[in-house]
């Protein structure tokens, strides 16, 4: 049976290369997509989502509007790395559709309530929506949270954090202490998921899902070329889809996560005892490593099978 899943994003060209797979995998029922601020403005992540799921004929799949801004933090969004639109790139038409709501907590509630097994929360972008809901609803009808966020090691936002945990520290803290079962795909294994010149290629031999996700690669490469001279863009979010429909991709570790909200110099780390070096319990399953080779096979695969 599929996993009942709500895909929390700010697309962002690695949430629309996402949203793509897990629209192109069976493993997945896909109930609907929340949106937040992050990697451009809610409003600009909101019309990116809506224009991703009209390319490939899905304007089925519900789209609610959610956090325009951090739980506390002032707004910051990344539009140095995905552009004024936030999918800079290949063209796509303006949406013809419309959010059915702005409020993602509700949406989120309402679907949990006629779900019939407990759902899956994939989330993509920082925080706030999935701790929210948290807040006012509790942790019943969740069956676990895969997130893309954190590292164990360098940041990517600042020399401590990566940017989706350091957009709304206090919301990844709230969700980290929650219970749930998480999964945190950080940058250690998503900057393994280098999409570059050879997967471009067979993206453009795959069909046009595949051929337009290898052009939003070739924008998304430029700020990773210039700041880190890589020939690729790393693909963040997909991983975290990859991690939830085919276990064994990616190798996790049970440990103790937090998340430093008091230091403005490490504001927004991920404190992961790796090799637990304390006492804390375990909260989260840690990516540690990925099958690059299996990985790529995989989203090449159900793309083309988009098309």
């Amino acid at each position: 049976m599929p996993i009942l899943t709500i895909l929390d994003c700010d697309p962002g060209h690695d949430d629309a290369i996402a949203l793509l797979l897990a629209l192109a995998s069976p493993e997945l029922e896909l109930l609907g997509v929340t949106t937040t601020y992050g990697n451009q403005t809610l409003e600009k992540t909101t019309a990116n989502a809506l224009r991703v799921l009209e390319l490939v004929g899905r304007s089925d799949i519900p789209v609610s509007a959610g956090a325009d801004r951090p739980l506390e933090r002032e707004l910051v969004v990344a539009a140095h790395v995905h552009g004024e639109s936030g999918l800079d790139g290949p063209a796509l038409p303006e949406a013809q559709a419309t959010p059915i709501s702005d409020d993602a907590v509700a949406f989120i509630a309402t679907s949990v309530h006629h779900a019939q097994e407990p759902v899956t929360i994939v989330a993509t972008g920082p925080l706030t929506n999935v701790a929210r809901y948290l807040a006012e609803h509790g942790t019943g009808g969740i069956a676990r949270i895969v997130l893309m966020g954190g590292a164990i090691a360098e940041g990517n936002f600042t020399p401590a954090a990566e940017f989706n945990i350091w957009c709304d520290p206090e919301a990844a803290a709230a969700v980290l202490a929650s219970g749930l079962d998480v999964s945190m795909m950080g940058l250690d294994v998503t900057h393994k998921a280098l999409l570059g010149p050879d997967v471009e290629a067979r993206l453009r031999s795959a069909g046009p899902v595949g051929a337009f996700v290898a052009d939003l690669n070739v924008y998304f490469t430029r700020y990773h070329r210039e700041t880190y001279g890589w020939d690729g863009a790393p693909i963040h979010d997909a991983v975290a889809v990859a991690h939830l429909i085919r276990p064994g991709l990616i190798e996790t570790r049970q440990r103790n996560v937090e998340v430093e909200l008091e230091s403005e110099l490490c504001r927004g780390r991920t404190v992961v005892d790796l090799w637990r070096r304390t006492e804390r319990p375990p909260n989260a399953h840690v990516g540690v490593d990925l099958d690059v080779e299996a990985f790529f096979d995989l989203l090449v695969e159900r793309l083309a099978s988009l098309d």
